[in-house]
């Protein structure tokens, strides 16, 4: 990049007013990579002609070949507008479903986005996903309706026709805009009126009151609010109303400003009066918009393209007052000759740059709510904060970079660039004396050789030689070294200060408190080198920061607020996201919104044991390079690799192999997640026959004795120890739907209930802001009110513990009339002190059976999914001699305040010892009670999953594909093929395509992409979206016995069983007993030989 826009660059930073932070959001393959192209070609940086054939932000060569964005890029842009110099952040985002998490980070660090959209297939799938990301952040959108030159050369519509199609189009994306704005009127309502509310029960509730006080005129698309650009990114075009306006006002000497609000709309020009009147479509004449703007563009490209006029388009070229090179006059491809005129007459990067100027916010016009929103972290409220967290409010909105200002930096990801890309390792040209001392120090070189060959002693000869090639590998040695090496750069933003290479800042983990902080280091100096003591807080020094320019970067000494840069040297600090701040005060930004949930999973190793180092090393590489990816070491001690889809885990494959572990690596098959849950017992049977009382009880294979395990009629299972010591009666009951989607979605707040009673029991303090109190209550609030009816009554204070991992959709259920429990919910009780004293002994065993056996079901050892495990007998009786030496005679079981573990157990058996007690073998034949508790607690559990109907769940993608008539069968047949429903089929209005929503088992979804492409010859795109997790109807272990099925089955029965299928998949990946017979009918075998 040249010194001059360097410095042009660096001035316009300091100047907040003038600065644009923007981001490119689109669905795939609309033309984000192509607009940015022409936007990076008005700089100079790139040629005009290459703009959408080079793909310049597209630096990976995976980009190149799949011709997709994978990663979000930045660069600055320097923008001459109305005689000002304004400095434009652009970043690039992906449009792919998978890379939805590289959307989130860029939005984060932008105040605008401009919204691109095609002009035939209007608003897909993930144009809805990255509007609503954009306003869950508070950003200002403007539209790009591009690919226009489609509807002239494919679709071969008139100028009337394709007005009224990007008529539809904006009413599609202000549809979109207005249910966001219709979503969050309401909530803001309902919040405001919830206490009324409460107070008055049969309150009538207007749900249209709120929209009409709020005015939202500004969030809307409109051609003649200039916040709307028509373009041709590949033809070079683009332009806004204001432009015609501006042309047209010159000629016809009408105001600007009346035309900008005339050339959209229902008006048309009276020639005679030489009026603009309204009613154009009531009268039959033609729009402003066509007859002005329209008719011209068609007109150009029928002279261009079709008749190919030599004469008409030298007339043009010359009405136009551009300039033509000869040589694409004489060009034999017409499009060459399209570019030429169209690029010099309405170029898209002035439409496109100016727009963003007028219309979208500096870093000073930043919202109140937004900063808001910003700094509050959770579910607490920025009133609930600390004074001094409060006021950095004006710091965001000042956007200042003064000295005494607060320094606050976010980075929203981390990335890997090869340590020969930095500005310090690239080669630079050399200067004359260099080349100079160069030029000497080649001629003595050849002079000592000259001399060395005349020599007749060949030994020292010899030695040179290999000397010399001892230094040339070990430069070259040393230079592969260096090409090999991987350094990361944080992605960032500036908010607030100044930040300096060199300076030393606070990081702010995403648990980080400010009133801790404040409280424990009240004088902290960031110029002391000891690390703060203060949980979830460390500091870091910014090494080095850069100024991105897409694929490469220039190094900077400052930057000022209100800019994005990137910055070298955190990564031993910051894994993906993190918050930077001079001020202890600062409160960890909100964490990103990912649109994707990371489902896919595969096991990864080396193919040389000896390279596991290699391989661990590059997987948290990789796990701090992708902002959506995840690594986890399984129990089993598998490197399991968590992506987003199918296109997502093979860029994150090639990234491991290539880039980071650089060693051969063997991948398993995709690791398929299920869930094991209960149902009620059904009501028909497989052939739709009444069952009436006829009820199928589970029949439990276990090698018990009668003892040890019972199970009556209704599925409650008694279970004994081993040492006949104690006793447990666990019932297993399918929790309502609308009850397990909730206690999914509100892990956090059940982990953070988990988190307080722990603190309450150890005798600890634990602060619960104002903000999660609420959550917490109304959480208890939804709970009572879905579990309704004569069996749930009273079941929310009965709670035990949620599972599996203490904040699952599972709930144990102390139903034990001897044991009256403290609740689960007692720290929501500020007032009352809490009840540790009713804790009996072994509650702990009991709560650490209940979380394994919700960890890993009976049928696959997969987690259980919405089931409530009732506790309904605990007995615990010391009948043996030896062990009736530990208590006093006849004394029941006291309730103790602490609860043993299986040391605390031990430890009583050590001091039971020394005091010269009795040791019979019959005490440690069975290992320490608590154990034997937590053992029977999960076989019981177990078992009574078992004699309730069982079901496996599967993982369901949301699948949306886009397709025309001709193709609509074949994408039908790929559907059913693989299991898949369909929902929802409309078709897009003046458009021969079709929009297909069905539901997709993920576990079936491997290879559908490439699937559907090949069958529909390319014409057909599906948009896989994880969604939700559905029941398998069909029961896995179902063998006929009524006689109707006998006769529609048969007595074999060996028609394919989905569910069966998954679970045996499943269970053979993790070395579990499969049964299955190796040979079937072997009686009937036949030889191969054919009869003669």
């Amino acid at each position: 990049m040249g010194l001059n826009s360097m410095d042009k660059i660096i001035a316009v930073q300091k100047n907040p007013a003038n600065i644009r932070n923007v981001c490119i959001l689109a669905h795939v393959d609309h033309g984000k990579t192509t607009l940015a192209d022409c936007l990076v070609a008005s700089n100079g940086i790139i040629s005009s002609r290459l703009a959408g054939k080079l793909r310049y932000l597209d630096s990976r060569e995976d980009e190149q070949v799949r011709g997709i964005t994978m990663k979000s890029s930045a660069i600055s842009l320097h923008y001459m507008h109305r005689d000002e110099q304004y400095l434009v952040n652009v970043i690039d985002s992906p449009g792919h479903v998978d890379f939805s998490s590289e959307v989130s980070t860029a939005v984060r660090l932008c105040d605008g986005a401009i919204v691109v959209v095609d002009a035939v297939e209007g608003v897909c799938p993930q144009t809805q996903v990255v509007l609503r990301q954009a306003w869950l952040e508070n950003i200002r959108p403007v539209l790009v309706i591009n690919k226009i030159d489609r509807l002239i050369v494919e679709l071969k519509f008139t100028t009337q026709e394709a007005y009224r199609h990007l008529q539809k189009i904006m009413g599609q994306v202000n549809a979109v805009t207005g249910s966001l704005f219709t979503s969050k009127v309401l909530e803001e309502r309902a919040e405001k009126d919830k206490e009324s509310l409460r107070e008055d029960g049969d309150q009538t509730y207007d749900w249209n009151a709120g929209l009409e006080e709020v005015d939202d005129s500004h969030l809307y698309f409109s051609p003649d609010q200039g916040n709307v650009v028509f373009a041709s990114a590949l033809d070079g075009w683009g332009f806004g109303l204001w432009q015609f306006a501006e042309i047209y006002s010159e000629r016809m000497g009408i105001k600007a400003d009346v035309l900008r609000k005339t050339l959209w709309g229902d008006f048309y020009l009276n020639a005679k009066a030489k009026k603009i009147m309204k009613g154009a479509q009531n009268k039959g004449k033609k729009p402003l918009f066509v007859q002005f703007v329209l008719d011209n563009i068609w007109n150009l490209y029928e002279t261009v393209l079709v008749t190919r006029d030599k004469i008409k388009v030298q007339k043009v070229v010359e009405s136009l007052k551009i300039k033509v090179m000869a040589k694409d006059l004489r060009h034999s491809d017409p499009k060459i000759l399209l570019f030429a005129i169209c690029s010099q007459w309405l170029p898209v990067s002035s439409a496109v740059l100016s727009m963003v100027c007028d219309k979208l916010p500096s870093p000073l016009e930043m919202s109140e709510e937004r900063v808001e929103k910003l700094l509050s972290v959770g579910t607490k409220r920025f009133e609930t904060l600390p004074q001094q967290t409060q006021e950095l409010k004006k710091a965001f909105l000042q956007c200042s970079s003064g000295e005494n200002a607060p320094v606050i930096v976010f980075v929203s990801k981390m990335f890997a660039v090869d340590s020969k890309a930095l500005p310090k390792n690239r080669p630079r040209p050399l200067s004359v004396e260099e080349m100079s001392q160069r030029r000497e120090l080649a001629r003595m070189r050849h002079a000592e050789r000259m001399a060395s060959s005349q020599k007749t002693t060949e030994p020292l000869e010899g030695q040179s030689t290999a000397t010399v090639e001892s230094i040339v590998t070990q430069d070259s040695t040393s230079g592969e070294t260096e090409e090999q090496k991987v350094t990361f750069i944080a992605f960032a933003r500036v908010f607030s200060g100044v930040a300096r290479t060199g300076q030393r800042l606070f990081v702010m983990g995403p648990k980080y408190d400010p009133t801790n902080g404040l409280r424990m280091l009240p004088g902290c100096n960031l110029d002391s080198h000891e690390v703060p003591d203060v949980p979830h807080l460390s500091i870091c020094t910014m090494k080095d920061m850069y100024l991105m320019m897409g694929r490469e970067l220039e190094e900077l000494e400052e930057v000022p607020s209100g800019n994005v840069l990137g910055i070298g040297g955190l990564e031993d600090f910051v894994l993906k996201s993190a918050t930077l701040s001079s001020t202890l005060a600062c409160p960890p930004f909100t964490p990103l919104n990912f649109e994707a949930t990371p489902i896919l999973q595969v096991a990864v190793e080396a193919r040389n044991l000896s390279e596991m180092p290699m391989l661990v090393r590059g997987m948290r590489l990789l796990n701090q390079a992708d902002p959506c990816a995840e690594v986890l070491i399984r129990e089993t001690g598998e490197h399991v690799l968590v992506t987003a889809g199918e296109v997502h885990l093979q860029r994150c494959l090639d990234d491991l192999k290539d880039r980071f572990a650089q060693i051969e690596i063997s991948v398993s098959e995709p690791i398929i997640p299920f869930r094991e849950t209960v149902i009620c017992p059904p009501k028909v049977d497989m052939v739709n026959e009444d069952l009436g009382k006829q009820q199928k009880v589970a029949i439990i294979h276990q090698d018990r004795s009668a003892e040890a395990l019972f199970v009556d009629p209704n599925g409650l299972v008694t279970l004994t120890t081993p040492n006949k010591v104690a006793t447990v009666s666990v019932r297993a009951i399918p929790l309502p739907q609308d009850v397990t989607d909730l206690l999914e979605r509100s892990s956090d707040l059940i982990r953070t209930l988990e988190q307080a009673n722990m603190s309450m029991r150890e005798g600890k303090s634990l602060d619960i802001s104002h903000g999660t109190f609420e959550a917490l209550s109304q959480l208890k609030v939804q709970l009572g009110e879905m579990l309704q009816g004569k069996r749930w009554r009273g079941t929310v204070d009965r709670i035990w513990a949620f599972g599996p991992r203490r904040c699952g959709p599972n709930i144990l259920v102390n139903n034990v009339e001897s044991y009256k429990r403290p609740s689960v919910w007692q720290c929501l009780c500020r007032d009352e002190k809490p009840e540790t004293s009713g804790l009996r002994e072994f509650d702990n065993s009991i709560t650490s059976g209940f979380q394994l056996a919700t960890l890993s079901g009976p049928m696959c050892e997969d987690p259980m999914m919405g089931v409530c495990l009732s506790l309904e007998k605990w007995d615990v009786q010391y009948s043996s001699p030896s062990q009736q030496h530990d208590l006093p005679n006849d004394e029941p079981l006291k309730l103790t305040q602490e609860v043993p573990d299986a040391s605390a157990q031990a430890q009583i058996v050590a001091v039971g010892q020394q005091k010269g007690r009795p040791e019979p073998s019959s005490v440690n034949c069975y290992g320490p009670v608590s154990g034997q508790l937590i053992a029977a607690m999960k076989e019981a559990c177990r078992l009574a999953f078992q004699a309730q109907p069982q079901r496996l769940m599967a993982a369901m993608y949301t699948c949306e594909i886009m397709a025309t008539a001709d193709v609509l069968g074949r994408v039908y047949s790929v559907l059913g093929k693989r299991e898949g429903r369909i929902l929802q089929e409309e078709m897009k209005e003046g458009t021969d395509m079709f929009i297909i929503k069905a539901v997709l088992p993920v576990a079936e979804s491997f290879g559908f992409a490439d699937e559907i492409r090949k069958r529909t010859s390319g014409l057909a795109s599906p948009q896989l979206v994880f969604s939700h997790w559905e029941v398998i109807s069909s029961d896995p272990y179902w063998v006929p016995t009524t006689e109707e099925e006998y006769l529609h089955f048969g007595e074999k029965a060996d028609s394919t069983n989905q569910a069966l299928k998954y679970i045996n998949g499943v269970r053979r990946r993790k070395g579990l007993y499969v049964e299955e017979k190796i040979v079937e009918h072997a009686e009937k075998q036949r030889t191969l030989s054919k009869n003669k």
